[in-house]
């Protein structure tokens, strides 16, 4: 009866159903993991805007990565910033999602030590590989407050670090690529600017990240384990439907054969 089960092309099919379902179970798996992964990331968003600035320094030193656990935490330093050497970061959007510059300035600390300071977002206005106007930051000694960030990779961001670029201008905010550039050592990771906000409102301030969705990642991993399911059932009906078809034409054969003749005395 089900013979038809060792048929290459039931073969084939079964032999699918079987690599489908496991697969499928793993995506599910590996969505359930990256919406764990916005609910903790949440979570310490939330308690690091917060929580009360504290010292970069305390967080973050020259060569040392931003800890999970501090990211978006809030920090003050006390120093000058030295805009002969600021940079632009390519390609960073603004609140209304046009096209702009990051800029990127170095400020140093009381010890000669620099702190990488995102002051904020300006728009394209010339040519790319003209070096944009950029408001002048506060002068002398001052005292910046920010959130921590993390250096920017490619594979963390997703944007490619292309080489090539015209003068002072960056794709990736990287610490230990503006400690080569700058011959200094640079405390790890960077601080988007929130206070003293500039004059003029430009650079236009970042926003505060938001840490309420949660994304859909739950829907699509529930999606993909009924999938799963769903699979195997199919291969069922289909095996029952082929079953059916394969005896529907076997009563028609009976019913339409002819009978035999009586034999010869």
């Amino acid at each position: 009866m089900y013979r038809f089960l060792l048929s290459r092309q039931w073969v084939i099919l079964t032999l699918i159903t079987l690599a489908l379902v496991p697969t499928m179970i793993e995506l599910g798996f590996w969505q359930l993991h990256r919406h764990e992964h916005k609910v903790a990331l949440n979570k310490v968003i939330s308690e690091s805007l917060a929580a009360k600035p504290v010292p970069a320094e305390s967080l973050t030193a020259p060569g040392r990565p931003v800890e999970r656990a501090e990211l978006y935490r809030r920090v003050t330093a006390k120093g000058v910033f030295d805009t002969a050497h600021e940079v632009v970061v390519r390609r960073r959007t603004s609140s209304d999602d046009e096209v702009g510059f990051h800029v990127l300035t170095p400020f140093v600390l009381d010890d000669g030590r620099v702190l990488m300071v995102n002051r904020g977002w300006i728009p394209a206005e010339g040519a790319q590989t003209e070096f944009p106007r950029i408001p002048a930051p506060a002068r002398g000694e001052t005292t910046v407050t920010g959130r921590l960030k993390a250096d920017e990779t490619t594979a963390g961001s997703g944007i490619k670090d292309v080489s090539g670029l015209p003068d002072r201008q960056v794709m990736l905010i990287n610490s230990a690529e503006r400690a080569k550039a700058l011959d200094r050592e640079v405390l790890g990771g960077y601080v988007e600017l929130t206070s003293p906000e500039p004059k003029g409102d430009t650079p236009e301030l970042l926003g505060a990240p938001d840490h309420n969705g949660i994304g859909p990642h739950m829907a699509y991993a529930v999606q993909w384990w009924l999938f799963a399911a769903g699979v195997p059932v199919g291969w069922v009906i289909l095996v029952r439907r082929e079953l059916r078809d394969r005896a529907e034409a076997a009563a028609t054969a009976t019913a339409t054969a002819p009978e035999s003749e009586p034999a010869a005395v």
